[in-house]
């Protein structure tokens, strides 16, 4: 029973879809989360969720597609994901690497925090290059469930995050990135899910991504928590259990 609580099954490349979730289901893939990240992607999502039973919606704004649209358009679109019902908001966050002007992009973010609040569900958090700030307004927000989305913070602030009992998803990138490796050491396995991004961040670089490697990720989470595969995937579906009821 895997779960791939992140990724975008919606982008361009992915011509055998078919094909992709046979192999994700073949692999013990029972929940896939497909996160929109814009107008057009969010339509896409719920397009999929009616044709594989094994995908669910989130939806929501990422941080550059959010600054694209004015006030009246970012209301319509939320007023359109609470018509959707989601199971989550996301992707939605922060971006301190290549996306400007951070004041908007705050304001954006805070739209969508009070909008999983109202909705009671999770929201699924890019934070990259600006962890600190997106756990200070979640924090301000009081907001109880929260995933952290490849989380690159430092492990302080990880264990920071681990105290008011959010998550962290964590890709198949694993497999050679220590950030990964050293989070999954830091954080308690009751805090942990597994994620794909698909199609990004494969464990076969420059190779396109898909849900069914979740698993390679399940690998490395229980050779790192000295457990066998079997606990660890019971573990990380209970904790997804918890957070989606």
């Amino acid at each position: 029973m895997l779960v791939d609580i992140h990724c975008h099954l919606d982008f361009e490349g992915f011509n055998d879809l078919n094909e992709v979730i046979e192999r994700a289901k073949g692999a013990g893939v029972i929940f896939i989360i497909n996160n929109g990240i814009s107008k057009k992607s969010n339509r896409k999502t719920l397009e999929l969720v009616g044709k594989y039973d094994v995908i669910k919606p989130a939806l929501g704004l990422y941080p550059d597609e959010a600054l694209k649209m004015n006030d009246r358009q970012i209301k319509s679109e939320i007023e359109f994901i609470k018509k959707s019902k989601p199971i989550a908001i996301g992707e939605v966050g922060l971006d301190g690497m290549r996306v400007p002007n951070m004041i908007r992009q705050k304001e954006v973010f805070q739209k969508f925090i009070d909008l999983a609040k109202e909705l009671d569900i999770p929201i699924i958090v890019h934070s990259r290059q600006a962890e600190e700030t997106a756990v200070e307004m979640l924090e301000k927000s009081k907001v109880k469930k929260v995933i952290m989305h490849c989380f690159n913070g430092s492990l302080k602030l990880a264990k920071r995050i681990e105290k008011h009992g959010w998550y962290f998803s964590i890709p198949p990138i694993i497999c050679y990135a220590n950030q990964f490796k050293d989070l999954v050491k830091e954080v308690s396995s009751n805090y942990l899910l597994t994620e794909t991004d698909s199609p990004f961040l494969s464990h076969e670089k420059g190779k396109r991504n898909e849900p069914m490697n979740v698993k390679e990720t399940l690998k490395v989470i229980a050779e790192i928590k000295q457990i066998e595969v079997e606990e660890a995937e019971k573990i990380i579906f209970m904790n997804y259990k918890r957070l989606f009821g």
